[in-house]
Protein backbone atom coordinates (compact mmCIF):
# COMPACT_ATOMS: atom_id res chain seq x y z
CA UNK A 1 0.00 0.00 0.00
CA UNK A 2 1.01 3.47 -0.78
CA UNK A 3 1.19 6.40 1.46
CA UNK A 4 1.08 10.57 0.65
CA UNK A 5 4.72 10.24 1.80
CA UNK A 6 5.78 7.80 -0.75
CA UNK A 7 4.72 9.88 -3.93
CA UNK A 8 7.34 11.54 -5.68
CA UNK A 9 6.81 15.42 -6.56
CA UNK A 10 7.23 14.60 -10.05
CA UNK A 11 5.85 11.95 -12.32
CA UNK A 12 7.19 10.48 -15.80
CA UNK A 13 3.87 10.66 -17.72
CA UNK A 14 2.13 9.48 -20.85
CA UNK A 15 -0.40 10.90 -22.70
CA UNK A 16 -3.00 8.63 -24.77
CA UNK A 17 -6.22 9.80 -25.91
CA UNK A 18 -9.04 7.78 -24.45
CA UNK A 19 -6.70 5.22 -21.96
CA UNK A 20 -8.17 5.96 -18.79
CA UNK A 21 -6.72 4.74 -15.53
CA UNK A 22 -8.32 4.67 -12.07
CA UNK A 23 -7.22 4.18 -8.46
CA UNK A 24 -7.30 0.19 -7.81
CA UNK A 25 -7.86 -0.74 -11.24
CA UNK A 26 -5.75 -2.01 -13.91
CA UNK A 27 -4.86 -1.10 -17.05
CA UNK A 28 -2.91 -3.10 -19.94
CA UNK A 29 -0.28 -1.01 -21.90
CA UNK A 30 1.47 -2.18 -25.22
CA UNK A 31 4.75 0.15 -25.06
CA UNK A 32 6.65 0.23 -28.26
CA UNK A 33 8.02 4.04 -29.38
CA UNK A 34 11.07 4.30 -28.18
CA UNK A 35 11.11 7.18 -26.17
CA UNK A 36 8.70 5.10 -24.05
CA UNK A 37 10.20 2.34 -23.78
CA UNK A 38 13.05 4.72 -22.77
CA UNK A 39 10.61 6.05 -19.82
CA UNK A 40 9.86 2.11 -19.22
CA UNK A 41 13.71 1.18 -18.75
CA UNK A 42 13.90 4.69 -16.24
CA UNK A 43 10.61 3.38 -14.40
CA UNK A 44 12.42 0.54 -13.06
CA UNK A 45 14.98 2.51 -11.49
CA UNK A 46 12.86 3.89 -9.23
CA UNK A 47 11.10 2.64 -5.73
CA UNK A 48 7.42 3.97 -7.05
CA UNK A 49 7.55 2.64 -10.31
CA UNK A 50 4.96 4.94 -11.03
CA UNK A 51 3.87 6.54 -14.45
CA UNK A 52 1.07 8.87 -14.67
CA UNK A 53 -1.56 8.47 -17.60
CA UNK A 54 -3.04 11.51 -18.58
CA UNK A 55 -5.04 13.02 -21.52
CA UNK A 56 -3.97 15.48 -23.91
CA UNK A 57 -6.30 17.79 -24.54
CA UNK A 58 -7.42 17.77 -28.95
CA UNK A 59 -6.54 19.55 -31.40
CA UNK A 60 -5.02 21.81 -28.94
CA UNK A 61 -1.14 20.79 -29.57
CA UNK A 62 0.83 19.26 -26.76
CA UNK A 63 -1.78 20.17 -23.83
CA UNK A 64 -2.30 18.47 -21.63
CA UNK A 65 -5.75 18.22 -19.29
CA UNK A 66 -4.63 19.27 -15.36
CA UNK A 67 -6.16 15.59 -13.90
CA UNK A 68 -4.31 12.32 -14.53
CA UNK A 69 -3.94 9.14 -12.64
CA UNK A 70 -0.38 7.23 -11.48
CA UNK A 71 -0.10 3.56 -11.98
CA UNK A 72 2.52 1.65 -10.07
CA UNK A 73 4.02 -0.90 -13.17
CA UNK A 74 3.03 -4.28 -11.43
CA UNK A 75 3.89 -6.38 -15.01
CA UNK A 76 5.48 -6.60 -17.80
CA UNK A 77 6.83 -8.81 -20.62
CA UNK A 78 8.57 -8.57 -23.28
CA UNK A 79 8.81 -9.54 -26.75
CA UNK A 80 11.38 -10.68 -29.12
CA UNK A 81 11.45 -7.70 -30.77
CA UNK A 82 11.96 -5.75 -27.82
CA UNK A 83 8.68 -4.32 -27.53
CA UNK A 84 7.07 -4.73 -23.71
CA UNK A 85 3.15 -6.00 -22.66
CA UNK A 86 2.72 -4.13 -19.23
CA UNK A 87 -0.22 -3.82 -16.51
CA UNK A 88 0.05 -0.45 -14.46
CA UNK A 89 -2.23 -0.88 -11.22
CA UNK A 90 -3.74 2.76 -10.43
CA UNK A 91 -2.36 3.97 -7.25
CA UNK A 92 -3.87 8.33 -7.00
CA UNK A 93 -5.03 10.67 -9.54
CA UNK A 94 -2.43 13.77 -9.52
CA UNK A 95 -2.85 17.65 -10.78
CA UNK A 96 -0.23 18.83 -12.92
CA UNK A 97 1.28 21.67 -11.75
CA UNK A 98 3.92 22.37 -14.05
CA UNK A 99 5.66 20.56 -17.53
CA UNK A 100 9.45 19.70 -16.49
CA UNK A 101 11.71 20.78 -19.18
CA UNK A 102 14.82 17.82 -19.56
CA UNK A 103 16.53 15.39 -21.56
CA UNK A 104 14.50 12.99 -21.57
CA UNK A 105 12.76 11.80 -24.47
CA UNK A 106 9.45 11.20 -22.47
CA UNK A 107 7.68 13.64 -20.76
CA UNK A 108 7.52 14.77 -16.87
CA UNK A 109 5.66 16.71 -14.87
CA UNK A 110 5.41 18.46 -11.30
CA UNK A 111 2.94 17.40 -9.41
CA UNK A 112 0.39 17.26 -6.77
CA UNK A 113 -1.54 14.83 -5.01
CA UNK A 114 -3.67 16.76 -2.68
CA UNK A 115 -7.50 16.48 -2.72
CA UNK A 116 -7.25 12.67 -3.62
CA UNK A 117 -6.59 11.37 -0.17
CA UNK A 118 -9.21 8.87 -1.05
CA UNK A 119 -7.70 7.01 -3.47
CA UNK A 120 -5.07 5.93 -0.99
CA UNK A 121 -7.79 4.23 0.78
CA UNK A 122 -10.15 1.50 0.34
CA UNK A 123 -12.87 0.65 -1.89
CA UNK A 124 -15.61 2.51 -2.47
CA UNK A 125 -19.43 1.53 -2.03
CA UNK A 126 -21.93 3.39 -3.47
CA UNK A 127 -24.82 2.75 -1.50
CA UNK A 128 -27.21 4.70 -4.03
CA UNK A 129 -26.98 2.05 -6.94
CA UNK A 130 -30.01 0.28 -8.17
CA UNK A 131 -27.35 -2.70 -9.52
CA UNK A 132 -31.00 -3.90 -11.30
CA UNK A 133 -32.19 -1.07 -12.99
CA UNK A 134 -28.39 -0.30 -13.93
CA UNK A 135 -27.39 -3.44 -15.32
CA UNK A 136 -30.64 -3.45 -17.03
CA UNK A 137 -29.26 -0.53 -18.69
CA UNK A 138 -25.54 -1.80 -19.57
CA UNK A 139 -27.81 -5.10 -20.96
CA UNK A 140 -29.10 -2.33 -23.41
CA UNK A 141 -25.83 -0.65 -24.50
CA UNK A 142 -24.47 -3.30 -25.20
CA UNK A 143 -26.96 -4.38 -27.57
CA UNK A 144 -27.26 -0.88 -29.15
CA UNK A 145 -23.31 -0.69 -29.36
CA UNK A 146 -23.20 -4.34 -30.77
CA UNK A 147 -20.60 -5.21 -27.90
CA UNK A 148 -20.24 -8.41 -26.29
CA UNK A 149 -19.08 -8.99 -22.68
CA UNK A 150 -18.82 -11.68 -19.74
CA UNK A 151 -22.24 -10.78 -18.22
CA UNK A 152 -21.67 -13.40 -15.36
CA UNK A 153 -18.39 -11.38 -14.54
CA UNK A 154 -20.14 -8.03 -14.25
CA UNK A 155 -23.04 -9.31 -12.23
CA UNK A 156 -20.63 -10.22 -9.60
CA UNK A 157 -18.55 -7.19 -9.62
CA UNK A 158 -18.32 -5.08 -6.66
CA UNK A 159 -19.72 -1.65 -6.80
CA UNK A 160 -16.64 0.05 -7.55
CA UNK A 161 -14.60 -2.38 -9.52
CA UNK A 162 -18.67 -2.67 -11.86
CA UNK A 163 -18.83 0.78 -11.90
CA UNK A 164 -14.50 1.57 -12.71
CA UNK A 165 -14.00 -1.42 -14.93
CA UNK A 166 -17.03 0.37 -17.28
CA UNK A 167 -15.72 3.63 -16.90
CA UNK A 168 -12.40 2.38 -18.35
CA UNK A 169 -13.37 -0.12 -20.57
CA UNK A 170 -16.52 1.41 -22.73
CA UNK A 171 -15.41 3.19 -26.02
CA UNK A 172 -16.07 6.80 -25.18
CA UNK A 173 -14.95 10.31 -25.97
CA UNK A 174 -11.56 10.94 -24.49
CA UNK A 175 -13.72 13.96 -23.01
CA UNK A 176 -16.07 11.85 -21.46
CA UNK A 177 -13.42 9.57 -19.94
CA UNK A 178 -11.73 12.92 -18.34
CA UNK A 179 -15.00 13.58 -16.68
CA UNK A 180 -15.15 9.75 -15.31
CA UNK A 181 -11.44 10.31 -14.04
CA UNK A 182 -12.31 13.74 -12.38
CA UNK A 183 -15.45 12.87 -10.92
CA UNK A 184 -15.39 13.13 -7.02
CA UNK A 185 -16.80 10.17 -5.47
CA UNK A 186 -17.95 6.51 -6.75
CA UNK A 187 -21.36 8.39 -6.97
CA UNK A 188 -20.73 11.08 -9.08
CA UNK A 189 -18.81 8.51 -11.52
CA UNK A 190 -21.81 6.19 -11.50
CA UNK A 191 -23.94 8.86 -12.31
CA UNK A 192 -21.39 10.25 -15.17
CA UNK A 193 -21.14 6.72 -16.17
CA UNK A 194 -25.43 6.65 -16.79
CA UNK A 195 -25.68 9.85 -18.29
CA UNK A 196 -23.08 8.41 -20.91
CA UNK A 197 -24.86 5.17 -21.01
CA UNK A 198 -28.19 6.45 -21.51
CA UNK A 199 -26.71 8.61 -24.33
CA UNK A 200 -25.01 6.20 -26.03
CA UNK A 201 -27.99 3.71 -26.41
CA UNK A 202 -30.94 6.19 -27.02
CA UNK A 203 -27.94 6.63 -29.67
CA UNK A 204 -27.50 3.43 -30.88
CA UNK A 205 -30.94 2.34 -30.84
CA UNK A 206 -32.07 5.39 -33.00
CA UNK A 207 -29.71 4.06 -35.87
CA UNK A 208 -26.53 6.63 -35.36
CA UNK A 209 -24.56 4.37 -33.17
CA UNK A 210 -21.70 6.10 -32.00
CA UNK A 211 -17.97 4.92 -33.13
Amino acid sequence: MFSAADLPDTVPVFPLPGALLLPRARLPLHIFEPRYLAMLDDVLKTPSRLIGMIQPFEGRGDALHLIGCAGRLTGFSETEDGRYMITLSGISRFRVLKEIDGFTPYRRCAVSWDGFGADLGPSECDKGLDREAFMALLWRYFEAQGLSTDRDSLKEADDELLINSLSMLCPFEPEDKQALLEAPSLLTRRETLVTLLEFATRAGEGGDRLQ
